[in-house]
């Protein structure tokens, strides 16, 4: 979806009349009142959060940023570390790992837990071990890819925790790979939204999530989040349980081309998991919808520019723009672009030039800056002086 785009300006003088122009204004725009949308329904869990993974927006939540323990939902974070390393080169599926006495899949402190069942002193491709983290949930494969990644369990949640504080997640501390229990191990159900926005942005590696089983050393096991078989729309993310944590799912679905994230920790059991995500999940589906607005670098407007090389400068965003709003409301949206005053050589690519607004029924949305779309150097000494004297009479004419 395209809103066109009403152009103004933030003074009504005539100069200002010289420089902008209005672009052309949807027809009919609908102006009925937002119908209201009936109360999320009640989570049986601890803390819990329904966002839209493109907008951003929060559809529903219940003690968000409590700290809470993530159990093997900490896993996330190990495997989004070990997928960004393999974007940046630094290591690839194909390496080969040693496996330490530590991360021997018999080491009693996995005692009773979900592994791998790699065996000490074997050799195992990184990318399977990567399998056996998000397919499996092996704390021992999580071990096995800290230490080689890092050297110990210990510097990797150095390098978890440094990732965290780069996507925000204000409310998670790290202590190590893999999620078995300690104080100083906690994180919130909205840091795990932003963190499972940024594994689907690893679009190679987020495919994993929707793997139903996973096969090594003779045994199949069966990907701990059941969503993957009942609801077709469910391509990830990934489970966690211990008694301190209760059973945590963090899930995400698409629907006719909307994508929402769910979070809910400290659920009762496996079921009640399952059947508290799929109430968050089929309320966001049923009473909202996400448009994509504009496009990263489309050009929004082409506007007056003095004093340059060039007449005119062009105008967008810089990042695309999706906006989440009531099912059945679209055409009740109307977008503005605030241009600044007087645009001025020079001009650099990337600077903020004004704003774009976005109102449904004239109630606010979104705004975000207008950009430069191009750099514009000063043009010649004729004409910056040319320019002038244009502006110094404009100035003249009364309002």
């Amino acid at each position: 979806m395209i809103l066109a785009v009403n152009k103004t300006r933030a003074a009504t003088s005539v100069k200002n009349l010289v420089i902008y122009c209005l672009l052309a204004l949807l027809p009919g725009l609908a102006q009925a009142q937002i119908n209201l949308i009936p109360a999320a329904p009640a989570i049986a869990a601890s803390g819990y959060l329904l966002i839209d993974a493109d907008s951003g927006a929060v559809l529903v939540e219940e003690n968000a940023d409590e700290r809470l323990p993530p159990a093997s939902l900490t896993k996330l974070m190990t495997s989004y570390v070990l997928a960004y390393e393999l974007e940046h080169g630094q290591v690839n599926n194909g390496d080969m790992v040693t496996i330490s006495k530590n991360a021997w899949a018999q080491n009693p402190i996995f005692n009773g837990s979900s592994l791998m069942w790699i065996e000490v002193g074997k050799q195992v491709s990184l990318g399977e071990l990567h399998k056996g983290i998000v397919i499996s949930s092996g704390n021992d494969a999580s071990l096995a890819v800290a230490e080689y990644l890092a050297g110990s369990e210990d510097a990797f949640a150095s390098m978890m925790n440094q990732h965290a504080q780069m996507l925000g997640m204000d409310n998670t501390h790290y202590v190590n790979s893999h999620g078995l229990p300690n104080p100083e191990h906690y994180t919130s159900a909205r840091d795990l939204a932003i963190l499972a926005k940024a594994i689907i942005g690893q679009k190679e590696e987020y495919k994993l999530y929707s793997e139903k089983e996973f096969e090594f050393n003779g045994i199949k096991q069966k990907n701990r989040n059941r969503l993957l078989w009942s609801d077709p729309s469910v391509d990830g993310l990934k489970t966690g349980h211990t008694q301190e944590a209760g059973y945590c799912l963090v899930s995400s679905a698409v629907r006719d081309g909307m994508r929402l994230i769910s979070v809910v920790m400290g659920t009762s059991s496996e079921s009640a998991r399952e059947r508290e995500t799929q109430k968050l999940l089929s309320y966001g589906f049923r009473y909202f919808e996400t448009h994509h607005l504009y496009n990263a670098g489309d050009e929004l407007s082409s506007s007056k520019l003095w004093k340059g090389a060039k007449d005119s400068v062009s105008l967008g965003v810089a990042e695309d723009v999706y906006l989440t709003i009531p099912r059945g409301k679209s055409e009740a949206l109307n977008a503005e672009l605030i241009v600044n005053d007087e645009l001025t050589a020079p001009i650099e690519q990337g600077q903020p030039y004004g704003e774009l607004v976005v109102t449904l029924n004239d109630e606010e949305q979104l705004r975000v800056p207008l950009v430069a779309l191009e750099s514009v150097k000063e043009g010649s000494i004729f004409k910056r002086i040319w320019d002038a004297l244009v502006l110094f009479f404009i100035g003249l004419i009364p309002v």
